[in-house]
């Protein structure tokens, strides 16, 4: 069953606290107007975006004392030629944050961390900004910080108008022509990659508009589907990869468009990993799964063959789980396998009449691949497509 209602609260007990959003509006909007009033980096900045799955509403509560992250990326003017080495590039916001964040910010591989008592910050510095994009990247769909959950009709075009501001009486014709121009189509940006030396592009906000648009394809219902599967990889399988951006990207790729809820939603991109990746499962190798953007960049780069077989196996024991509550006619069997697979986030069942919103499953029941004797995955024994 889909049992909606209780979907709606286990989606309440996993997402983000009103008072933990708030504070990660206070912790970057504190950030972005101190860099934008900073005498000696104003020249530089053309603008700050938030990426990140707190932009893209795709987090989910942070664990016990953990605090939420927030990703800020500073639009620069740095010439990436002109700065060959990104940390000379970074040096240049060291004395800006000893001045603000003095026993509170570190270095790390592609930014600062900025660790405050209630939120953590990631300050991404970008380079070699193309000077005919400076307006676009001023626009209000760019510096917005509102999710797919808030804006529902968002679109990277000049016109376009956050909700939160829409009570001008501009804002709707403003709306209607938005509604009506193309989409900008934006290079990558560049961002340091200490390790290696050099600067690597980057693109979120490719990232950003392919999740409203996926968003809208599944009836607003993607979002939740990526917490709900995000929150039973913790809880299960906390130490494993893939997590983070990686599983949200895989969850993209198999989460069918137009399913009519987030029941719906899991079962079905559970079934569609099961049945896409049986045979790189069994060959212990990473699948290629390209960026939004920067179709060059594995999303899965860093995630060993061992590592994707061992997530796999526990994919399609969820699979497993997953329809057969989609698929019983009592609330209180399918409540209860949801239970399972969630954990008591998922509410208890209230009662057994089967009448709460349960209905027909969708789409086709795919057997899980099982594991051999020997622990070896056997997916050609069961019909797995290449």
């Amino acid at each position: 069953m889909i049992l909606s209602s209780y979907f709606e609260k286990f989606l309440r007990e996993i997402r983000p606290t009103d008072s933990q959003r708030e504070d990660c509006i206070k912790g970057h909007i504190t950030l972005r107007d101190r860099l934008a009033s900073d005498e000696e980096l104003k020249p530089i900045i053309v603008s700050t975006l938030l990426q990140g799955s707190y932009r893209r509403a795709t987090a989910i509560r942070p664990k016990g004392d953990e605090r939420s992250d927030v990703d800020v990326i500073v639009v620069s003017r740095l010439d990436k030629n002109e700065y060959q080495d990104p940390n000379k590039a970074m040096d240049l916001f060291v004395p800006f944050l000893r001045k603000y964040y003095e026993e509170k910010h570190k270095r790390q591989g592609r930014s600062f961390g900025i660790e405050l008592s209630y939120i953590d910050l990631d300050l991404v510095i970008t380079a070699s900004l193309s000077q005919s994009e400076e307006g676009i990247l001023k626009s209000e769909a760019v510096t917005t910080f509102e999710t797919p959950e808030e804006a529902q009709d968002w679109r990277l075009v000049k016109s376009w108008v956050p909700v939160s501001q829409r009570k001008s009486i501009y804002a709707d014709a403003l709306m209607e022509a938005a509604r009506k121009e193309s989409e900008w189509k934006i290079e990558p940006l560049w961002i340091p990659d200490r390790e290696a030396g050099e600067w690597k592009p980057t693109h979120p906000l490719e990232q950003i508009k392919w999740t409203f648009g996926k968003n809208a394809r599944c009836n607003g219902h993607y979002v939740n589907v990526v917490k709900a599967i995000k929150w039973w990889e913790r809880i299960n399988h906390e130490t494993d990869s893939p997590k983070g951006y990686p599983l949200e990207h895989l969850i993209g790729v198999c989460c069918p468009d137009s399913i009519q809820s987030v029941a719906e939603g899991v079962t079905l991109t559970l079934e569609s990993i099961v049945k896409k990746y049986a045979y790189a499962a069994e060959a212990r190798r990473t699948p290629n799964f390209p960026d939004h953007g920067v179709p060059q960049h594995n999303v899965f780069a860093r995630i060993s063959g061992e590592d994707f077989a061992k997530f796999y196996g526990h994919v399609f024991s969820a699979a497993q789980i997953a329809r057969e509550a989609l698929s019983v006619d009592t609330v209180k069997v399918s409540a209860n396998k949801w239970r399972e697979l969630f954990s008591d986030k998922f509410p208890p069942p209230v009662d057994d009449d089967g009448g709460d919103d349960g209905g027909e499953p969708k789409g086709p029941f795919i057997t899980p691949a099982i594991k051999s004797q020997t622990g070896d995955l056997t997916p050609r024994q069961y019909g797995y497509d290449a």
